[in-house]
């Protein structure tokens, strides 16, 4: 029997990566699961990491056939995870929400089926949806008690009704949170929990070649900046590189840019297909550089702390707000991303 056993439901390479340093840092010595409910992040899992891993159905979008088939899959969903935790004295689950069905079963329905005496729940962090608190309404709150009713038929299925933040952070089942460095939070302070770097590659040695990638996003396209302005733009970045003396410059499109906007024709495309998250995991950057871009706050916390990141254009960007403004730049400033008119 294990005496510790740390279960990881996620559904994003962010919050494959967040996982992984849990396991690494805060799970020593406890059994390690992972469990993934979006098919694309099975591409990025590697099982030495893990002492047992698989590909769990989300009952609403993979309903077992026939009648019912939903809450069919729900308890064979629970069946299956049992199996992979087995028999264990503590259970730590871990996920980046906890008010959906298809996790919030597990609370209650797993540790008995495992025979854990204790249950933590730990939240995983998912980027900037983790920078603030999302209140649970009253009619969410409402709504919530009918899920119960499942018991009927499946007296495992007991819906943990909760209050406050919708992802859980502020209900009795949860007692640490974990966040990234550097990015704000609102959580009760002593329930959180700072990770270190999520990236496993370290920042260029001196003699290496120096390595420097451009994160594309649509600007023009989605009207946040005029098409002008994106070229002067997209010059100012490729002027600033080579001046730097870079000699190896990656560019990284948005996969819903079709113009591939802050593209250079002297910059080494990736393959869009491969997902930002798990690039800055594994390659090494002296340099990463955007617009406005979410993903620079990421690359902020995924890679090294050598690694710097900037953004350009700040002064060409439309906002909807001076308000709007400050936000942004306070929170990219907050995260360490360096800001150029």
């Amino acid at each position: 029997m294990s005496r510790t056993v740390a279960v990881y439901f996620v559904a994003s390479p962010l919050q494959y990566l967040a996982a992984r340093a849990v396991a690494a840092e805060f799970e020593r010595g406890s059994r390690q699961v992972l469990v993934w409910y979006k098919r694309s992040v099975g591409a990025l899992v590697q099982t030495q990491d893990w002492d047992i891993a698989a590909y769990m159905p989300w009952p609403r979008w993979e309903p077992l056939p026939g009648v019912w088939g939903r809450l069919r899959r729900l308890r064979a969903n629970i069946d299956a995870v049992a199996a992979l935790v087995g028999p264990c004295e503590r259970l730590h689950l871990h996920s980046a929400v906890y008010d959906t069905e298809a996790i919030n079963y597990f609370l209650r329905a797993l540790p008995p089926r495992v025979g854990a005496h204790t249950m933590r729940a730990r939240i995983l962090p998912d980027g900037l949806i983790s920078t603030r608190r999302y209140p649970l309404s009253r009619l969410r709150r409402v709504l919530q008690y009918p899920r119960k009713l499942r018991r009927l038929v499946a007296p495992e299925l007991d819906y943990w009704c909760f209050g406050g933040d919708r992802i859980g952070s502020d209900a009795d089942f949860c007692d640490r949170i974990y966040v990234l460095s550097g990015l704000p939070y609102a959580y009760p302070a002593h329930k959180v929990q700072v990770l270190p770097g999520l990236a496993r590659a370290s920042a260029p040695a001196a003699a290496a070649p120096r390595r420097a990638l451009v994160i594309g996003q649509p600007l023009s396209g989605f009207a946040l900046m005029s098409a002008a302005d994106v070229q002067a733009v997209t010059m100012e970045v490729h002027a600033a590189l080579v001046a730097a003396g870079f000699e190896h410059i990656d560019y990284k499109p948005h996969p819903k840019d079709r113009l591939q906007e802050l593209a250079h024709a002297d910059y080494r495309q990736i393959a869009p297909a491969q997902a930002l998250e798990s690039h800055l995991a594994t390659e090494a950057y002296a340099l990463i550089v955007g617009v406005r871009s979410s993903a620079l706050l990421l690359a902020r916390q995924i890679c090294s702390p050598d690694t710097r990141v900037e953004a350009f254009g700040w002064s060409r960007i439309r906002f909807k707000s001076e308000a709007e403004r400050q936000g942004f730049e306070q929170t990219f400033r907050d995260a360490g991303v360096v800001l150029h008119p």
